[in-house]
């Protein structure tokens, strides 16, 4: 190894540790703290891109995003101090979405340290609940094996993001070292035992359903269990913002078992004997509040796949725990043999049930947004990329659009406002030949409107439709149904959004009806630069099944 040693500043070292795992791209706002990375992306600009943000919140949503289409670790460069907490936010979702990232934070130099230094925090403190490692290189030799250690554990098991904090002294030392290879992933697999009595269970149930989500996957995986659960004539639904994991169109598909479930649905995974969970860490959105399963044990017959073994028994007592990664799980799944005949009424059923919940309901005012989710989805390549922010407004999307292939949904499970528009932005910037849209709300999107630079800056001609009621939509509707009528916090006055697309060198348009909509959305893209297409619409349209008026009709009838 003496003859691979190389003699560099640190941060040089971490830059090529970067290259050598494979990272292309990596995202943040420059800081001071970490002058030597940047000299060091310098040297290797030609293989690895530094993309410059204009919010660490922002930045740290497309490395989740990055993390979350490719299944790379997304990489995430933040100053210390402010820098990190605005980072958080990021984190926070690649930890809930099982989202591989590593994230690095510039600190106080070590002849600083504990003195509460302009702008230190304590990392491990601030970062141990969000991230699944936390550490802090202390001498630049060491650069090598705790990058390594870092794209391991952000891979391994459960994916998810890990953090390394960077002294300003470590970074502008030398030192004489060699490059570690590229990063393997390790995952568990199943037990051949546990594989026969998943096959006794499945086939002598007689209402089965299956339920696949969480991170780890990969498209082979996704193709390979769609054509198991078509051939066996199983169910499925996917869970909270995870609907790309298993093509809508498959007989098998039965809907998004997320927020604003089809109750049918919901009634069938209630009454079903055993349900098989692959992935899904059966969280409040997924289980509607921890009602669709009874806890510590459901009434139905649970088998968890999990690739995190601290997940099974978490919340919920498995008839019969697997800790096992997404592909290999598959794997061996291919091989159980089921005689499905018995449940292909069912299976049926489920499907008529999803198709007819799929329907475009109207809602008040001239713009029908269900009518436009419909125009998306039978107009946009099968290959295109929604990524949607958090609020009422998504409800429309994952209610009447149809994920057509593997990683085309980018979205927070955590519920996290602003991560449309930069998750659009990763997405177009990581696969520039696919149609990216952002879906996003008014207050949503101008958590981190100004990523709107970063996407004219880059050339990502990312389309934003921003759906415009005035109002924290979400919050509102609670608002009305336990305080009608006492309207506080929630309006909001917001900008002309089409001239906002517009001061950036982008295509911007407002709409207002929903036959404006298609030219409008044909001219954005035919436009090639960035472009905002601003949706108005009644803001009595609160939900895909009702209204504010009506919400708040019932809450006055409750009251004595």
């Amino acid at each position: 190894m003496k003859k691979d040693l190389r003699t560099r500043h640190a941060g040089r070292i971490l830059a090529d540790a970067l290259v050598g795992h494979g990272a292309k791209l990596a995202f943040g706002v420059p800081g001071e703290s970490y002058l030597p990375a940047l000299d060091g992306f310098y040297d290797v600009r030609d293989q690895l891109k530094f993309i410059v943000c204009r919010q660490e919140g922002g930045a740290s949503y497309m490395a989740e995003a990055y993390g979350k289409l490719t299944g790379e670790p997304g990489i995430l460069f933040v100053t210390r101090g402010p820098g990190a907490t605005n980072g958080a936010v990021g984190v926070h979702t690649a930890f809930q979405d099982s989202t591989p990232m590593v994230v690095f934070v510039g600190q106080v130099g070590n002849d600083f340290a504990e003195r509460e230094a302009f702008q230190e925090i304590d990392y491990r403190r601030m970062y141990g609940p969000l991230t699944k490692w936390v550490a802090q290189i202390d001498r630049a030799e060491r650069i090598p094996e705790y990058v390594s250690h870092a794209f391991h554990t952000a891979k391994a098991g459960r994916p998810g993001p890990v953090l390394l904090a960077l002294p300003e002294d470590m970074l502008f030392s030398e030192a004489a070292v060699a490059d570690v290879p590229r990063y393997k992933t390790v995952r568990p697999a199943p037990a051949p035992a546990d594989m026969r009595r998943l096959q006794q269970m499945l086939q002598s149930a007689e209402r089965p359903f299956v339920i696949l989500g969480g991170g780890g996957w990969d498209r082979a995986s996704c193709d390979a269990l769609r054509a198991w659960l078509e051939s066996v004539q199983l169910a499925a639904g996917t869970s909270f913002r995870c609907q790309d994991l298993l093509d809508n169109r498959s007989p098998s598909f039965a809907g998004d078992v997320g927020i604003g479930i089809n109750p049918k649905l919901a009634g069938r995974i209630r009454e079903a004997d055993v349900v098989l969970v692959i992935g899904a860490r059966l969280g409040e959105m997924t289980t509607s509040g921890y009602t669709l399963f009874q806890a510590p044990v459901p009434a139905q017959e649970l088998i968890h796949v999990h690739g995190g073994a601290e997940e099974l028994g978490r919340v919920y007592h498995a008839a019969l725990p697997i800790n096992s990664g997404m592909p290999d799980f598959v794997q061996a799944l291919a091989l159980v043999k089921l005689d499905g005949g018995k449940w292909r009424a069912r299976t049926a059923q489920a499907r008529e049930e999803y198709l007819a919940w799929t329907e475009a309901r109207p809602i008040p005012g001239k713009l029908q947004y269900a009518e436009v989710v419909k125009w998306l989805d039978a107009n946009l390549p099968e290959d295109a990329i929604i990524a949607g922010g958090a609020g009422n407004f998504s409800g429309w999307v994952h209610r009447y659009f149809r994920y057509k292939g593997f990683r085309t949904q980018l979205g927070s499970t955590n519920g996290s406002m602003g991560c449309g528009l930069p998750s659009a932005i990763a997405a177009k910037l990581a696969a520039p030949q696919r149609t990216v849209v952002a879906v996003t709300g008014d207050g949503d999107f101008l958590m981190t409107g100004q990523e709107f630079a970063t996407a004219a800056q880059y050339g990502a001609p990312v389309i934003t439709l921003v759906v415009n009621n005035g109002m924290y939509g979400t919050i509102r509707m609670h608002q009305e149904r336990e305080y009608p009528g006492r309207v506080s916090g929630t309006e909001l006055q917001n900008p002309d959004f089409a001239a906002y697309a517009r001061a950036f060198g982008g295509h911007g348009e407002v709409v207002e009806t929903t036959d404006q909509f298609a030219p409008a959305f044909e001219r954005a893209r035919a436009s090639g630069r960035p472009a905002i297409l601003e949706l108005r619409i009644d803001p009595d349209a609160i939900t895909t099944s009702t209204t504010l008026s009506a919400i708040r009709k019932q809450a006055l009838e409750r009251r004595p």
